[in-house]
């Protein structure tokens, strides 16, 4: 795997990236999102313990270019907020798999799991885009 897709982490085909630890989700988006959106200036995210289903909007990301929905990878609560990007939404361009982190989920169902992509099936992925 290349450094633009850890191997340690899962996928969504909305270009969204997930960390597991334990039976919370660290959530964020990939640094092909990142790159296609530019220079991002804003970033709206939800509170903690709001309810999410997979797959619907949890907040926006604004850039220079456009505004991008994100979307849940996982059904959960949210259990922390990265408030940092409030202040400094620039983060997600910088280190998109680390300090660019978005939320934190508490997830309500193991099984969605498996229908996240691996690195492997994410780059693949990529190229088909």
């Amino acid at each position: 795997m290349t450094a633009d897709v850890p191997a340690d982490l899962k996928y969504t085909r909305d270009h969204e990236w997930v960390l597991l630890q334990g039976k919370t989700a660290r959530v964020g988006i990939t640094n092909y999102a990142q790159r296609q959106l530019g220079d991002i200036v804003f970033v709206e995210l939800p509170k903690e313990k709001d309810k999410y289903d997979r797959g619907q909007p949890f907040g926006t990301v604004e850039s220079v270019k456009s505004v991008s929905e994100l979307y849940a990878p996982l059904s959960g609560t949210v259990a922390a907020v990265n408030q940092d990007l409030n202040e400094a939404p620039e983060d997600i361009n910088g280190d998109p798999y680390g300090d660019g982190w978005m939320i934190e989920l508490t997830l309500t169902s193991a099984d969605e799991l498996k229908d996240l992509l691996t690195a492997a099936e994410y780059e693949a992925y990529l190229k088909e885009e």
